[in-house]
């Protein structure tokens, strides 16, 4: 398998074979990350992508979902995509769905009819790491759009039948910012139709540009306690019917919840965090 630089999935897509797409992201501003920082976009060859599918295929030739990696796979051009998803086709000849990171910003230069082409080539399952939405979040965080935007392109996504997921990101807007954040997000999520919404909380990495407003006190991370409260307001607002998965690593409280009907239970679990643990407690685990 040709695999270059870092290779990143999402946690849901972990029985799912990978195969490298792309290397490296397009845009490599957003404040908080720098998973890419120092490596170059690229597309695969089509002969390396070629041969891997081929070495999948050798150990699992029946396989019905396949997982691009890359930051940003959907950032190719329709051509380009179609190409690869007809020849994944070539090669397993059960799949049906092809899933991979995207962002707002990839679905932009895409018109409807092109989505619908290539969800019927199985491109399905797009994880779109929108953090916030709320525009004074999304500006700290550098993202490159606005919540209008997301709420534009999903709808393009929705209109062509392409599943798709969001990332929401407590803590992003630091102090003071969780319930502004939560609400705004909550409103603007509800107006579109994410599977389900992966929630992870801000971790301060030294080599990116918000830690270093943070030292400049440019930023003030928000407290534990706050990102929690910000949960579960944005878990009260939220008018959708979807999944919530809020059991990465970054939780200090890994949990689950199908809403609405399990909003009062999530909420109260929440609650239950907040009345027993202290906030030291919960800034020794972000700090390990």
């Amino acid at each position: 398998m040709h695999f270059t630089g870092r290779t990143w999935r999402p946690p849901y897509e972990a029985n799912t074979p990978i195969i490298q797409a792309t290397s490296g992201c397009t845009y490599k501003n957003c404040t908080f990350c720098s998973l890419f920082k120092d490596e170059p976009f690229r597309m695969s060859p089509i002969k390396e992508f070629e041969a891997d599918l081929a070495e999948i295929k050798s150990y699992q030739p029946y396989a019905r979902r396949i997982f691009w990696t890359g930051a940003s796979p959907f950032a190719m051009s329709y051509d380009h995509l179609k190409l690869r998803a007809l020849t994944v086709r070539d090669y397993l000849i059960k799949c049906q769905s092809i899933a991979m990171f995207a962002s707002i910003r990839d679905i932009k230069n895409k018109e409807v009819w092109q989505l619908r082409k290539l969800r019927a080539m199985g491109i399905n399952g797009l994880s779109i790491g929108t953090e916030s939405g709320d525009d004074s979040t999304l500006l700290l965080a550098n993202k490159g759009y606005t919540a209008a935007d997301i709420v534009e392109q999903c709808k393009k996504l929705d209109e062509a039948g392409i599943e798709y997921y969001f990332v929401y990101m407590t803590g992003l807007a630091g102090k003071d910012g969780g319930y502004r954040n939560a609400v705004q997000s909550a409103e603007v999520f509800s107006q579109v139709n994410p599977w389900f919404i992966s929630v992870d909380s801000l971790t301060l990495f030294p080599d990116t540009e918000l830690y270093a407003m943070a030292q400049r006190g440019e930023f003030v991370p928000a407290g534990e306690r706050e990102r929690i409260q910000e949960l579960q307001t944005f878990i009260s607002n939220l008018k959708i019917r979807t999944h919530l998965l809020a059991n990465s690593v970054s939780n200090y409280h890994p949990m689950m919840a199908y809403l609405p009907y399990e909003r009062e239970k999530a909420i109260g679990e929440l609650q239950y965090v907040l009345d027993t643990k202290d906030e030291s407690e919960m800034e020794a685990y972000r700090a390990s």
